[in-house]
């Protein structure tokens, strides 16, 4: 399987973004791809416009066209976008898969730290979601997903051997260790392998939204199921394929050696 890293920046308009996503998919299908996995909030940055204004349901008009482009590009498409939540004014942050599979996440833990509250403007999803593709059980987090082991074992033991992370990181003291660190935690405490998928730093292409709302800070990545780096990308903007052929048929392997799904109590 050959998975593309769209790590982008997304702006404000969700139609701009749209074109964003139709550029960065054709470059990743011309080079193999079969799967191209975007950040959180490319249909819109969260230091942009009022999220509510933005949002539309999973039938609307903006995931209908990223479904076109995915078709398109004979490639499945999983991008960040926001839905209409059941409480009037606020939406859920949402993750669309689009192509061969289709389905969606609502994300389960929401950025109340670093001294912002994702929870002001955002409803919480309710359950894990994975899907299948090629053969493979891939599993769906969310950016602050990524500190919650809980989620990448219940992802496991539903039966992931690929797990997608997609982010739009704040930046800050630490949060590059923390963020690395973190992708690889998770996909050695479930023996999984981690693709995450964070938007690219704003400044690298002129843009400073400030230290207020997460935007991104890149080094997005392929973690093996071993905890080892096996693509790690810089800052910038960078859509990257990456064959995760290998990395996915060593899974077993490193199960058998380091058993943890096996050797867990559940409490």
């Amino acid at each position: 399987m050959r998975i593309a890293l769209a790590q982008v920046v997304a702006g404000s308009d969700p139609l701009e973004n749209l074109s964003i996503i139709a550029r960065e998919a054709a470059r990743a299908a011309e080079d193999g791809a079969a799967l191209v996995v975007f950040p959180e909030a490319v249909m819109c940055r969260f230091a942009g416009p009022d999220l509510a204004e933005i949002a539309q349901p999973l039938d609307g008009a903006w995931a209908d066209e990223v479904r076109r482009i995915a078709r398109e590009a004979g490639v499945t498409i999983v991008v960040g976008m926001f839905t209409p939540a059941d409480t009037p004014g606020r939406v859920r942050n949402t993750l669309l898969v689009a192509g061969a599979a289709e389905t969606a996440y609502d994300k389960i833990h929401l950025y109340d730290a670093f001294g912002y509250r994702e929870s002001d403007a955002v409803e919480p999803g309710l359950q894990p979601v994975l899907f299948d593709l090629d053969g493979v059980r891939i599993g769906l987090a969310t950016c602050y997903d990524v500190r919650f082991p809980a989620l990448f074992r219940a992802l496991a033991d539903d039966g992931a051997h690929l797990v997608l992370v997609a982010a739009s990181w704040g930046s800050g003291p630490g949060k590059r260790e923390h963020w690395e660190l973190l992708t690889r935690a998770r996909a050695l405490d479930t023996t999984t392998v981690v693709v995450a998928v964070g938007q690219a730093d704003p400044r690298t292409t002129g843009r400073d939204d400030g230290v207020g709302a997460p935007t991104g800070i890149g080094y997005s990545a392929v973690v093996t199921a071993d905890g080892a780096d096996l693509v790690r990308l810089g800052d910038a903007p960078q859509t990257r394929v990456v064959d995760v052929s290998g990395a996915l048929s060593a899974v077993a392997e490193v199960r058998a050696k380091i058993p943890v799904l096996a050797n867990a109590r559940r409490f």
